[in-house]
């Protein structure tokens, strides 16, 4: 159980920093459920480290799947609605959650947020492409495992600098655009046309099987309501990835790591991946843990700069957030070799579903 004042903070903190500007559905519905104990409450069934709010809007929005043709749809893009938050949003809202209170508790206290952000692949790829392939991934916190096809996406990067720069395969199933900026004193990173990934391995304590349509439906429902091409190029990557799964690991981030990594073969570089994955973690025991696999290690760090390269990069208080403003990720790649981290750095900064890149010094 989480207590109540935690989860109506964090409702308050997502509604002005996350979905501000990005979720219109998202930043209404959040605000107004800071301020409902009843509604809030839901929420508190979850474990503490999974009690994000994107778990009660989910548990709604999977609840919402179900019945396609109840009056809050019209609000959901998701399910066909077109209309923008206005006066009866919340109040259909707060009446559909909590006639259904037993069914969303029962949802957040045994799921948690698995967000298949396809788009993510386009803030990692210029991090891949730095460490010289034919490469072995791995993916820690994969969920279904849509970031490990990301040699297998095509990108459009769109510059001031050099206008659009095109990646990855020309008859790809996903196409994905991304922003990409330079910071002052930065210069363009090289995008290859393509990356080579010889191994892809995902570790997760619950892998999500994209054949079970239950397990298939919960991962739609975690992608923002008001967000349909989100919800769009999930399922295109989806079926594209049912095609040709990786290899997939139950287990602890941390105490698995080393039987995990043992999946990709010693010839191969071995890249470990996260992506919004630390703060579900205790970050020091992953870096530690990395650290200690015996063999060299590149990670590709998509979190926060507190939950990520903090712990091996530490003093850059230029990559931590303003607490009043938005929140971004951090894009860094570390190399480990002989049991410590030899070099860090921070590549850039992200909005966090991929949409922009702002590459640094």
């Amino acid at each position: 159980m989480t207590s109540l004042e935690l989860v109506r903070g964090a409702l308050s903190r997502f509604a002005r920093r996350e979905a501000h500007g990005v979720s219109p559905l998202y930043e209404h519905l959040a605000a107004r459920a800071a301020e409902d104990d009843e509604v809030a409450g839901l929420l508190t069934a979850a474990p503490e480290r999974f009690a994000h709010p994107t778990l009660l809007l989910a548990a709604a929005h999977r609840l919402l799947q179900a019945e396609p043709f109840h009056r809050l749809t019209e609000y959901y893009p998701s399910l066909g609605g077109s209309c923008g938050p206005d006066e009866g949003t919340w109040p259909l809202f707060r009446e559909f959650v909590l006639e259904r209170a037993d069914r969303v508790r029962e949802l957040v206290s045994r799921r948690t947020t698995q967000t298949n952000e396809v788009r993510r692949a386009a803030l990692l790829y210029p991090a891949l492409a730095q460490v010289k392939g034919p490469v072995g991934l791995l993916e820690v916190g994969c969920s279904a495992g849509l970031l490990l096809n990301l040699d297998r996406y095509a990108y459009r990067y769109q510059t001031q600098q050099a206008g659009q720069l095109a990646a990855g395969p020309a008859k790809a199933p996903v196409g994905l655009h991304c922003a990409l900026e330079l910071a002052p004193g930065a210069e363009l990173p090289k995008i290859p046309k393509s990356v080579k990934v010889a191994a892809r391995v995902g570790l997760d304590r619950a892998p999500a099987d994209l054949t079970d349509e239950d397990t298939y439906a919960w991962l739609e429902a975690c992608v923002w309501a008001d967000q349909p091409e989100r919800v769009r190029l999930f399922g295109v990557a989806a079926t594209a990835q049912r095609r040709s799964p990786p290899e997939f690991v139950t287990g602890d981030a941390v105490a698995d790591l080393p039987g995990a990594a043992a999946r990709v073969p010693e010839a191969l570089p071995l890249v470990v991946m996260t992506s919004n994955t630390l703060p579900y973690l205790a970050g020091e025991e992953f870096v530690a843990a990395l650290a200690g696999l015996g063999r060299p290690v590149w990670w590709i760090s998509h979190e926060s700069y507190a939950a990520g390269l903090a712990h091996v990069l530490p003093g850059r208080d230029d990559l931590r957030p303003d607490p009043a403003g938005p929140v971004f990720g951090v894009l860094g790649l570390v190399h480990f070799a002989d049991g410590a981290p030899r070099s860090a750095r921070a590549l850039a900064r992200t909005a966090l579903h991929g949409q922009r890149l702002i590459w640094l010094p």
